[in-house]
């Protein structure tokens, strides 16, 4: 199907119209204009919810090989797919085409990861504490499963939800962000063509307020998988409590990177590149707090503000761009807003913090460095999504670690050390859900769980096996042999 087409919206294995249409502008070049996309009505979303519940229950008695197959089948095309639906993705949300490239693959290879998974669904056997009874504990669908997807990783976020769904034999309804609609009808088109049942998947485009908010109020639904930010999360959470539905959100957070005094230089600066500025710094994991010890402050600093200036900005697709656009105008201005905030607080800036007019007119930004930067000041507790990094000096090991943990948020940590004493203590001490030792604080593997702490998560993990404890209901059996 043609990917600017009104008619967007999937629902009961029809591709149908919305209630009206949005624009979806290239970041890049904001002159050009990649489609105009269906958007959801009330009743259009109802409709959707009552495909689903329709059709959970065949897809969950249909036969293992079979539903492997159809995980397989989306999988192997996302992955031989990659370069065109990569181009694609990188037009609408601004990431460069490596990035983009790779999101799909990633997309495709959680696919193929839980058509494997669909084949290794055992349960449990048990001894009773009664003579002559026998125990089995057993796992089945949750049902209808409404998931909610972000624009900064529109294809992987939305594939590490859809895939285990659908592998434990749920039905989905999937409204992804506005921003990126391109990249959700492309997906849909893939899941329509690999033989699954008319109403098990469905695609309602639209905003949150409208679509949204339909979604986590319905008492049709049991189970809503968002990420987005604190606040919406909070709605959703408050949404689906009165009816009793399962909950499971990935939040926002400020995560932090510890150079500590035996680091390796070129390693701390080329964590910090990949954590703090890839994707322009539009990422749940971006290294966003910088806390270095007083011993290798200065030289740190010198080198990663050295190597920050021979990034490249520029189109997404350009060869050679390191960093792409800000995804919208409303997102740049809040990131030169976050600049302004810190010059009033006193930090140093050492290089970037303009927005930058290229070639091509988009929302571009450069990469930003700040020194002399306190923890408790907001622009080091707020989630920023800019490619925007602070920089904190401290005086130990333990102040680092101390510093580290000083947030209402635990998504992701990350410390550049040669020593094995230091990276147990990091390790164990480190309030966070994800770990990281000489490694930027963004990537993660796809078939180990993920997820945080404090307000940056709330619900079982995602991804890996860990999934099934969200997309499945526990049962025990008890039986007596006659």
């Amino acid at each position: 199907m043609s990917l600017n087409r009104e008619n967007a919206l999937y629902i009961g294995g029809e591709w149908c119209h919305g209630a009206s249409t949005v624009a979806n502008i290239n970041p890049s070049n904001i002159s050009e204009s990649l489609g105009d996309f269906a958007q959801a009505s009330q009743a259009q979303v109802h409709q959707a919810i009552a495909c689903a519940r329709e059709a959970q229950p065949v897809w969950a008695k249909t036969p293992l090989e079979q539903k492997q197959k159809v995980l397989q089948t989306i999988g192997d095309e996302l992955i031989a797919r990659c370069d065109d639906l990569g181009r694609l993705l990188s037009s609408e949300e601004g990431k460069p085409f490596a990035e983009g490239r790779g999101e799909i693959y990633r997309a495709g290879q959680f696919f193929q990861y839980y058509a494997a998974e669909v084949l290794r669904q055992m349960g449990e056997m048990a001894e009773s504490v009664r003579p002559g009874v026998q125990v089995e504990v057993t796992r089945e669908a949750v049902g209808v499963v409404a998931i909610i997807s972000p624009w900064n990783f529109p294809t992987a976020t939305a594939s590490w939800k859809i895939a285990p769904a659908l592998a434990f034999g749920n039905s989905v309804i999937w409204k992804p962000a506005n921003l990126t609609p391109a990249s959700a009808v492309a997906l849909a088109d893939i899941i329509h063509r690999s033989g699954l049942p008319a109403g098990v998947f469905n695609l309602v485009l639209g905003s949150g307020s409208e679509v949204g908010d339909t979604l986590i109020h319905s008492s049709e639904i049991d189970a809503v998988s968002f990420t987005g930010s604190v606040d919406v999360g909070r709605k959703v959470a408050a949404a689906t409590a009165p009816n009793f539905v399962r909950c499971q959100l990935e939040m926002g957070s400020k995560n932090a990177l510890v150079i500590a005094e035996d680091a390796d230089i070129n390693i701390a600066v080329e964590s910090t590149i990949a954590g703090s500025f890839s994707g322009t710094g539009q990422k749940c994991t971006a290294s966003s707090r910088l806390i270095v010890l007083d011993s290798v402050h200065d030289a740190y600093v010198e080198a990663l503000s050295a190597r920050m200036q021979q990034l490249k900005v520029g189109h997404a697709l350009e060869d050679g761009v390191f960093m792409g656009p800000v995804v919208d105008e409303r997102q740049l201005s809040s990131n030169l807003k976050w600049v302004e905030r810190a010059h009033e607080l006193g930090a140093e800036l050492v290089t970037g913090g303009e927005r930058l007019t290229l070639e091509n007119d988009g929302y571009y930004m450069a990469p930003t460095l700040f020194i002399n930067t306190q923890n408790d000041w907001d622009i080091n507790q707020e989630e920023l999504f800019a490619p925007m990094a602070c920089v904190q000096r401290v005086g130990s090991l333990d102040e680092a670690i101390a510093k580290v943990n000083e947030t209402r948020f635990g998504l992701t940590a990350g410390i550049v050390t040669s020593s094995l004493r230091s990276s147990a203590l990091f390790k164990q001490q480190a309030q966070t859900g994800c770990v990281m030792v000489n490694l930027p604080t963004a990537g993660t593997d796809y078939h180990v769980p993920f997820g945080g702490r404090k307000e940056s998560s709330f619900g079982p993990r995602e991804q890996g096996q860990y999934a099934r404890d969200f997309y499945t209901i526990v049962k025990t059996a008890y039986q007596r042999a006659y």
